[in-house]
């Protein structure tokens, strides 16, 4: 009589498909060089095409995502996202990628990459707030991590805005393309119509992120206010403070404050809105 699942003449046998792929996806990558992050890089050498890469701070490697459809677009977000924040130069980011069969994507090759990683220590930027988007009103008064990527790297107010023009404009016309050419999220309500009509004199077209709001909160009706959280900029209908702000513009008043944040250990529930 046999014992089940062995014996002398019989076993089980256990194929672990998905570790074998997250293995060589992560020896593929392993062989080739990382390059700066840069549009040169991105228009001339990268195509557009699905696949999974890696991102390098100083060398050392931080984040591992996919494409589902180009690579070259996705890297060309993270771009601009990094080029929003302070403390982190775009001239220390680096990447590598490798393409992959539009029908390979499925398998979620990112996951089997992260997967391989963890018993190695695992990625700093994946789980940690880089890949996040806009987590939605609900998570505009969490507070976020010591190393959360907004806390380390948060939001900066002098960029300049592109696609601002000077001269005379709505409040509701500037308000779009200050959303449309920020590198980092704004969301803001819907403002009473005569307030979005009313006209804004834009004095130039190289604004800073700053300026702009600045410009935009001397015209808000009363009782509304522009908050700089440390990921994202959101404009309500409110008087509120928030525990992770850093930043307000209202009442024709800017007004900084001293953001909070939690430590490592602290047991929250802030799952991340990855792309």
């Amino acid at each position: 009589m046999s014992t089940i699942g062995g014996g002398t003449h019989h076993s089980d046998f256990r194929l672990s498909i998905t570790k074998a792929l997250g293995d060589q996806l992560a020896a593929a990558l392993a062989t080739l060089v990382a390059i700066p992050l840069t549009e040169e890089n991105l228009n001339y050498g990268v195509d557009e095409r699905p696949g999974v890469y890696q991102l390098y701070l100083d060398g050392e490697f931080v984040y591992v995502g996919k494409a589902d459809k180009s690579l070259r677009d996705r890297l060309g977000q993270h771009l601009r996202k990094i080029s929003g924040r302070r403390d982190i130069a775009l001239t220390r980011v680096t990447f590598s990628c490798l393409y992959v069969a539009e029908d390979f994507s499925a398998l979620a090759p990112e996951q089997l990459l992260i997967s391989h990683y963890k018993g190695k220590g695992g990625v700093p930027w994946n789980n940690n707030g880089f890949g996040n988007k806009d987590p939605g009103r609900q998570r505009d008064r969490t507070l976020l991590k010591e190393k959360h990527f907004d806390v380390e790297f948060p939001i900066n107010l002098d960029v300049h805005v592109p696609g601002l023009e000077a001269g005379a404009t709505t409040v509701g016309a500037f308000l779009a393309a200050l959303k449309s050419g920020l590198p980092f999220v704004f969301r803001y309500e819907k403002l009473p119509s005569q307030s979005s009509r009313g006209f804004l004199d834009v004095a130039r077209a190289d604004l800073t992120a700053d300026e702009a709001f600045r410009l935009v909160a001397a015209a808000l009706p009363q009782g509304w206010q522009i908050t700089a959280l440390m990921g994202y900029v959101i404009m309500y209908k409110e008087a509120e403070g928030y525990r992770s702000a850093w930043r307000y513009y209202r009442a024709g008043e800017v007004i900084d404050v001293t953001p909070e944040s939690l430590p490592e250990d602290a047991a929250v529930d802030t799952p991340d809105i990855d792309e």
